[in-house]
């Protein structure tokens, strides 16, 4: 029972250490006060906890107010996925974006400013960047999370935005060891599977990890992914051959071992959430994510009272437990010392001429990683643009605006917007009858996912040849329309420089911004 577990002795301050659990709320509410000063390090901001970067600041001063040293964490990778920006969209493009662009200076400059603005608000432990290699094009998790498919230069890109981060003083969770890019299956469903050999493995998965332990990365996030040719029982997050025996020994990480979300379906499905964490931390694991589905003080106490169970009962050695929480506490001493560096590389040997490190670094970003396929004049008049929608994974959300839509209307007053999904009856009718005589911008993402998507498009281009598509996904299939534009990522920022280019035409100069 909760109430026969002492919230004093040892063992059960370092099981409250080693969670990692998030809460409702824009203020800290009473409970996580009151475990923080009873024995809990970190702490999980989500969405759902922020309003503004002032609202943040107050936040993590309101939880550091009875621990100094409290590890605050986000998961905030930019493009898609953000948390500081998650009603705007990011400023700042995704992983592919930067893959796409391939300079090493600007991802490392990316990568600072925005853990710049983390460290300002208060926030000192990114669950980023995602090192996965999307070697599978369906992946319908990964995507445009990872740098790309090629492993060199995931690798590099991977080392980059982690030496960028860190600079700023904000410790870097390179995720989701060992490697999430050849999945079909989202793991917030249920348990994806790699099958392949170790040969691959190590030549293509495990290659981006090597890189990120070289350059430093204080925290490894596991996946929840089966993965027979290195444990063909347990995911990667309750493996010791993985955790322990690849990450620790083989590889030689001596960083903190951070789980993905423990209620993801591939855990609490198939172990349930508090024998899963027992089994992650007795593999290795030394913290465990919870919080992006499970928010309240009684999740966080039947974790915690789980752990000491086991360790009473001998399921999870105490000496593990002891570790695990001094890996924790470890880091959140690093960050206390970690102080952020002035403008990097990018800035001072102008790879963004005229930006420095400031706040347009990820515009400056985002111009550089679209690419154009045919030719058109610049679009002068408002238009339509008809956004072509699939449900988002979980990862991203759907709370996060996207698409071209909003930065157009801003450039040419008047434009229309649409959304049109595969529940859409006559979906290319409907579009033609709400644009009228106004050009057509198409917007999808990850049109190579979505067979009734492709149809619509090549139905729309065929009746309406002057047509624009903008891919702000993953670009695989071959490009429509009169003028084809890949932003490699739905970022805001994104979405702009798509806009800006559709206004300009493929050979004018960038326009300035038109008052409604």
């Amino acid at each position: 029972m909760t109430t026969s577990i002492s919230t004093t002795d040892t063992v059960t301050r370092d099981a409250l250490a080693v969670l990692q659990p998030g809460f409702t709320g824009t203020t800290a509410p009473d409970w996580v006060l009151r475990r923080v000063d009873e024995g809990l390090a970190s702490v999980a901001l989500f969405g759902r906890n922020i309003r503004t970067a002032e609202q943040v600041t107050a936040l993590t001063a309101q939880l550091r107010a009875g621990r100094e040293d409290l590890l605050v964490a986000i998961d905030e990778e930019g493009g898609d996925v953000t948390r500081l920006e998650v009603r705007t969209g990011s400023s700042f493009p995704g992983n592919l974006a930067l893959g796409h662009v391939d300079d090493l200076a600007l991802t490392r400059a990316v990568a600072q400013e925005l853990g710049r603005r983390l460290a300002e608000c208060g926030v000192n432990l990114n669950w980023a960047p995602s090192a996965d290699v999307n070697s599978n094009p369906g992946n319908p998790i990964i995507g445009v999370r990872s740098f790309g498919a090629d492993t060199g230069l995931v690798a590099r890109h991977t080392a980059a935005y982690i030496e960028g981060l860190q600079a700023s003083g904000v410790a870097a969770c390179t995720k989701h060891f060992p490697g999430h890019g050849d999945t079909a299956i989202d793991s917030h469903h249920a348990m994806p599977r790699i099958d392949v050999d170790l040969e691959t493995l190590h030549a293509r998965e495990l290659v981006p990890f090597r890189a990120a332990i070289a350059a430093g990365s204080k925290c490894v996030m596991s996946a929840h992914i089966l993965l027979p040719a290195l444990d063909p029982d347990r995911p990667a997050t309750v493996s010791p051959r993985i955790l322990t025996g690849l990450l620790r020994q083989e590889l030689g990480y001596d960083g903190l071992i951070v789980t993905d979300a423990v209620e993801m379906q591939a855990i609490s499905a198939t172990y349930g959430i508090e024998q899963g964490s027992v089994l992650a931390i007795a593999a290795g694991a030394d913290a465990l994510c919870v919080g992006g589905g499970l928010e309240d003080d009684g999740t966080v106490l039947r974790l915690r009272d789980a752990l000491v169970r086991a360790v009473h009962s001998g399921e999870l050695a105490e000496e593990r437990l002891a570790d695990a929480a001094a890996r924790v506490r470890a880091l959140a001493s690093w960050t206390q010392g970690a102080k952020g560096a002035g403008p990097g590389a990018a800035a001072q040997e102008g790879t963004a001429p005229g930006t420095g490190i400031g706040s347009d670094i990820g515009l400056v970003a985002a111009r550089r990683a679209v690419r154009a396929t045919g030719s058109a004049g610049p679009l002068t008049e408002p238009g339509y643009v008809a956004a072509f929608t699939s449900a988002s994974n979980i990862a991203v959300g759907d709370e996060t605006p996207w698409g071209v839509g909003a930065e157009l209307g801003r450039l040419l007053p008047g434009t229309g917007t649409g959304t049109y999904s595969s529940e859409t009856e006559a979906p290319v009718d409907a579009v033609l009858a709400a644009a009228g005589e106004r050009r057509i911008v198409a917007v999808v993402r990850d049109v190579h996912r979505h067979a009734w998507m492709g149809e619509a498009l090549d139905a729309l281009v065929a009746r309406r040849p002057d047509t624009v598509v903008v891919e702000m996904g993953v670009p695989q299939a071959a490009p429509r329309g009169a003028l084809h534009i890949a932003t490699h990522g739905a970022a805001r920022v994104c979405g702009l420089a798509a806009a800006e280019l559709i206004v300009r035409g493929t050979d004018g100069r960038r326009p300035e911004r038109r008052r409604a």
